[in-house]
């Protein structure tokens, strides 16, 4: 695929989608509709995707060029599917993340099922330096972090190393670069002994009792519309 995300097949049960749009790796929506239709409707026998970026990045967060309201509408609209294709697919996502992650980054790591971080990562929020309040990101980073880190990561976009990211609940595991893929390996493989029926059910329940009617990530996709029409446009 050209479009920065190449999907493939490690094994039959296990899938890699692989960012690759330097130097950001930042998700255009097009990058956005491929993640998501993979996940919605997985090829046969695959049970886990697992999420990678390049050496030292993992993903900047989206990309900001601007093409009017309509463009607008369908960028949003495909962030938004990727939030809820992660939390609704059958496949178990796990992110590998190598370096730096913001915004949209950090969710896709955050929302995945497992994430293992190399100790030379880092988390943050530079939505306030656009002056926007991250609204996809706050519809499920309290459930996360807590009310009060939420406040504070997103209104200083200070970042989280990979300890305080993993203290936070944001990261399973941390480990040295070297070793990002074996460690993640393990924990594919330990997933891999158990039921894949089961792991669906945990997730179809864990999405169920936190929104169960689906409202907030639909305003938060309403608010993210809104402040992305009120920017300048990007500078290139």
């Amino acid at each position: 695929m050209g479009s920065g995300l190449a999907i493939s097949r490690e094994s039959q049960e296990v899938l890699v989608a692989q960012l690759s749009r330097p130097p950001d790796n930042s998700f255009t929506k097009e990058m956005c509709q491929e993640l998501s239709s993979v996940l919605a409707a997985p090829p046969e026998g695959a049970r886990v995707l697992r999420l990678r970026g390049q050496p030292g990045v993992f993903c900047r967060g989206r990309d900001r060029s601007r093409d009017g309201l309509e463009g607008a509408r369908a960028t949003v609209a495909a962030l938004t599917s990727v939030n809820r294709s992660l939390l609704e697919s059958r496949l178990v996502t796990v992110a590998e993340v190598d370096g730096e992650a913001a915004g949209f980054g950090v969710g896709l790591a955050a929302l995945c099922d497992v994430t293992v971080a190399s100790d030379r990562s880092r988390f943050w929020f530079p939505e306030v330096t656009h002056g926007l309040a991250p609204a996809l990101v706050l519809s499920w980073l309290p459930q996360v972090v807590g009310r009060r880190q939420a406040f504070w990561l997103t209104a200083t976009g200070a970042p989280l190393d990979a300890s305080a990211a993993r203290a936070l609940g944001l990261v399973n595991r941390v480990c040295s670069p070297e070793r990002l893929e074996e460690v993640a390996s393990e924990m594919v493989g330990s997933l891999l002994r158990h039921p894949a029926a089961v792991h669906a059910e945990i997730k179809r329940d864990l999405r169920d009792f936190q929104d169960p009617s689906g409202t907030v990530a639909k305003m938060a996709a309403d608010r993210l519309l809104l402040g992305a029409l009120s920017q300048p446009p990007a500078e290139e």
